[in-house]
């Protein structure tokens, strides 16, 4: 990415709302990070363009900008921007004019720019290997000389980290947003209230996971709580607050990791894995692509069709 300052104070203060926003909706630090550094290669553009006033915006000159990072070279690997990186561009440009909108600083179309191809490399989990992430949870050996109802209440969690983000095929901040009064243990229903795109949702939980998330709540949970007040989910074991998703993911990392299975111990995952993994046990199990779709929150097939190629590469 290019080393590029703006000379422009409004300009600057724009980029800043814009990360301040992303972070308020929840993104993932990678995402809060990058997406304002792309729009950053917009905002110069403009200024080259003698544009100071972001109204003066246009789709036209988003689509300008777009064809020349396309006729780019890559600084530091030579060729071009590879198509993934291209994409990363376009994904900022649509947040930013979305911000735009939603803040009332501009009335500006949404941007409409095709996405590049790619050859996506998702990595999933058979059902073997997901077991032995469960499996693994009983192994977990804490340091600091741990009480052991707090042992105990700790690797609870880590199985209601996996019912939910396997058992309910959650993305990472939705999961890292669950309040306990959202899952709804009578109806066996848990309840997605910050959704990608804002979007709700109201999810099934099977019998597992609703059993692992009940031992959890119940009889764990109030452990690590402390007395404090707090609807979070997750909690932190230092001290009772939310887990945010890297701790959640490096939770998982160590499941990993005390699995006996070299080929899983091998592999790149993340909480994401776990949707992947779920949504395509799913479709082997023969779900309806619709379904599977409505269940992960899809605004649409093109979404989940990728899962076909998954269960038919097993």
């Amino acid at each position: 990415m290019r080393k590029l300052n703006l000379s422009n104070p409004s300009f600057r203060y724009l980029e800043k709302g814009f990360e301040e926003w992303l972070e308020v909706q929840g993104y993932a630090p990678s995402t809060v990070y990058n997406l304002p550094a792309h729009v950053r290669e917009l905002l110069c553009y403009l200024e080259e363009k003698g544009i100071n006033q972001i109204k003066e915006l246009s789709p036209k000159h988003i689509e300008e900008h777009y064809n020349n990072l396309r006729q780019r070279s890559n600084q530091r690997q030579g060729g071009g921007l590879s198509n993934a990186h291209l994409n990363k561009h376009i994904q900022a440009m649509r947040k930013f004019t979305q911000y735009l909108r939603k803040v009332g600083r501009l009335e500006i179309p949404e941007v409409y720019l095709r996405d590049e191809s790619t050859d996506p490399k998702i990595v999933w989990l058979n059902l073997e290997e997901v077991k032995q992430l469960y499996a693994a949870s009983d192994k977990v050996i804490y340091r600091y000389n741990l009480p052991t109802e707090i042992i105990e209440a700790l690797r609870a969690r880590d199985k209601a980290m996996l019912a939910v983000y396997y058992g309910c095929g959650l993305r990472r901040t939705e999961g890292v947003h669950l309040d306990v009064g959202d899952v709804y243990f009578d109806s066996e229903i848990l309840h997605v209230r910050q959704g990608k795109n804002y979007k709700e949702r109201m999810v099934p939980i099977n019998r597992t996971s609703l059993l692992q998330l009940q031992g959890y709540v119940y009889d764990h949970r109030p452990k690590l709580l402390k007395g404090a007040k707090t609807e979070a989910l997750f909690l932190s074991r230092n001290s009772p607050k939310r887990m945010q998703g890297q701790s959640l993911f490096v939770r998982l990392k160590k499941l990993q990791s005390l699995t006996d299975n070299t080929a899983l111990q091998e592999k790149e995952i993340g909480l994401h894995t776990l949707r992947h993994s779920i949504a395509t046990h799913l479709l082997q199990a023969g779900m309806k692509l619709e379904s599977i779709s409505r269940f992960l929150g899809h605004s649409s097939l093109e979404s989940t069709q990728i899962y076909t190629h998954l269960a038919e590469e097993s």
